[in-house]
């Protein structure tokens, strides 16, 4: 993708270098499909197009996965709870599309054993139909087990199709506390299921959208002939006499683009993205979603490696579960002021607290024990009195033509949305650009693996045996499963990146290296340093990250991003800024 810039090119040179994307869209400023919005439906859009061989062009004002994609409870599932919302379709197609990520990107979407405690046999069976005919919450009462039984037979029957997980299972109080002894000794049953969860949904998107670009090179001769264009930190600003104006964050420099028809992917932005264009819109009514990351080893062994998936005494269905050795605690749902960043509140924690609480009475849980926090506005429709937890899930497209460069331009606008339907969404949307253009599908991304999910091996033999052939003198096994856990199967390309040349891992963690930041430069479109700590991997997440991991990370970046010596000061002093506001993050050193 990116070329390597070298220590002694001059900074114009290194510039044009490290945002080659941007020169490739300046370069022939006009495609056939112009997606605006980086988050994982605007690049599954992208990914889907550039297969069926249209000229699509993609900008994204951020990094990619930034906004709701990257604040996800990082689930992968089919949405039992909107049962009772009525969205039967939209939970039998996430019941298809997560059996069907299972298998396309089993690198990072990974089976997820969840156990619903359970605390009465009928409660809520009154109560529920006048959710289900109002979507009002009401006065807050419990679901009980014959609710949640019927619930997960109707489950179990959308996922009777090309089902790649075990049927649901009950237990009575004295087996359910044999498995999970830390839960409420008042529980009556446990309800346990399967559905997935996404540990790496930044690098997910990043394989989407690489498939896309590859897709998009065939018979190019140059990246301006590349058929798929993709670039972060650029956006769409205005619309000018001669198409729409797109502005380079990084550097503030502005050109005008062309397209046939725009996609407007921009999740809760939606109506500010219009109103830029010059038609604005009403179509949103996101609402925020936090959570907290926490290092607590006894909460990490009460949850048995499964998530804990339950209704809170206010109604709000929340959950807590594994990560690794970190545990996710969410989440929110509160209607969200889009004029103000979408932080976890001291509020919001203290709730999540009482949950755990509700839970593992037992277990104690401070703020010391938080490593990361984090917020996102989920694009949802405009919904009026309708209770945040009971707004609709499932997504619309809205087409509205607009006057550009003197022709009229459809604009599709993405209303709504899940990570789970993604794929299926992204076909949705392609198809109704390729209607516009008549232009037929020339193939379809159903069964299509999704980058390093290709060959990934299929059993922790396998996962092993892939490491014990990786393993080398200069890559120890440690090494070279962070990176199959990283970047799936394509781990193999990064492997012989790192082999072309001198590598030296990072004394502040072993799970970076100079070398792999280099390849991040010129393979991952890397704008900023927190980019690399939030997004490219989860050291930030896990709470690893140092004054002294951001000196080292930085002092990469500087020799093939251009960055001088006051750049490099600046990055740092940025990223503890973003860590600090946005995740509740204090960046301490390695040296007591």
């Amino acid at each position: 993708m990116l070329g390597n810039a070298g220590k002694n090119q001059d900074s114009k040179d290194v510039q044009q270098l490290v945002r080659a994307q941007v020169e490739a869209l300046k370069a022939r400023p006009n495609a056939k499909v112009l997606i605006v919005g980086g988050g994982i439906n605007g690049v599954g859009t992208f990914r889907d197009l550039a297969l069926q061989g249209i000229d699509v062009a993609l900008v994204e004002r951020g990094d990619y996965c930034q906004g709701a994609s990257g604040a996800s409870s990082h689930m992968i599932h089919g949405g039992i709870r909107y049962l009772e919302n009525g969205e039967f379709r939209l939970v039998k197609e996430s019941v298809v599309e997560r059996n069907g990520l299972l298998k396309i990107a089993p690198h990072y979407v990974k089976p997820l054993q969840t156990t619903i405690p359970i605390f009465s046999t009928f409660s809520g069976i009154l109560s529920a139909p006048m959710r289900f005919l109002t979507h009002k919450q009401g006065k807050a009462q419990e679901r009980g087990a014959f609710l949640i039984k019927i619930g997960l037979t109707l489950y179990d029957a959308f996922s009777r199709d090309g089902g790649t997980v075990p049927r649901h299972e009950f237990k009575g109080r004295k087996k359910a506390l044999a498995e999970l002894p830390q839960l409420p000794a008042n529980l009556k049953y446990a309800a346990t299921y399967y559905d997935a969860s996404v540990h790496n949904p930044e690098r997910l998107t990043l394989d989407v959208l690489q498939d896309g670009e590859k897709a998009g090179l065939q018979g190019a001769s140059t990246a301006a002939d590349a058929k798929a264009r993709a670039t972060n930190y650029l956006a769409m600003t205005a619309v000018k006499d001669d198409g729409v104006e797109l502005t380079d964050q990084l550097t503030g420099e502005t050109f005008t683009f062309k397209a046939d028809v725009i996609v407007n992917t921009t999740g809760a932005w939606v109506d500010m993205t219009n109103t830029a264009m010059g038609a604005g819109t009403s179509f949103m009514g996101g609402t925020k979603g936090s959570h907290i990351v926490l290092d607590h080893p006894e909460l990490l062994a009460a949850c048995k490696g499964r998530e804990i998936f339950f209704e809170h005494t206010d109604g709000r269905i929340v959950l807590i579960y594994p990560m690794g050795d970190r545990v996710l605690v969410g989440t929110t749902d509160v209607n969200a002021d889009m004029t103000q960043d979408a932080v976890c509140t001291d509020e919001e924690i203290d709730y999540f607290f009482d949950l755990v609480g509700h839970v593992f009475p037992n277990i104690l849980v401070t703020r010391e024990e938080i490593v990361y926090s984090f917020a996102g506005v989920r694009p949802l429709p405009r919904h009026d009195e309708t209770a945040p937890g009971f707004v609709s899930r499932d997504y619309r497209i809205e087409r509205a033509d607009r006057t550009i460069a003197g022709a009229q331009v459809p604009v599709l606008s993405l209303v709504g949305g899940k990570w789970t339907t993604f794929r299926a969404l992204s076909e949705h949307m392609t198809n109704d650009v390729l209607a516009i253009l008549g232009a037929p599908r020339k193939t379809s991304t159903a069964k299509l693996p999704i980058g390093g999910g290709v060959n990934f091996p299929a059993t922790s033999a396998g996962i092993e045996a892939w490491i014990a052939s990786h393993t080398s003198d200069s890559v120890d096994a440690a090494r070279a499963g962070v990176l199959l856990t990283r970047y799936g199967t394509r781990a193999e390309v990064v492997l012989n990146y790192l082999a072309e040349g001198t590598d030296t891992v990072f004394d502040s963690t072993a799970e970076l290296s100079d070398r792999e930041v280099a390849f991040m430069v010129e393979n991952e479109q890397i704008g900023h340093l927190i980019d690399v700590m939030i997004r490219r991997t989860s050291l930030a997440f896990r709470g690893l990250v140092t004054s002294e991991l951001l000196a080292e990370t930085a002092t990469a970046l500087a020799i093939p991003l251009g960055w001088s010596e006051a750049k490099v000061a600046e990055e740092i002093s940025h990223a503890i800024d973003i860590l600090d506001r946005f995740h509740g993050v204090q960046v301490q050193s390695l040296i007591a």
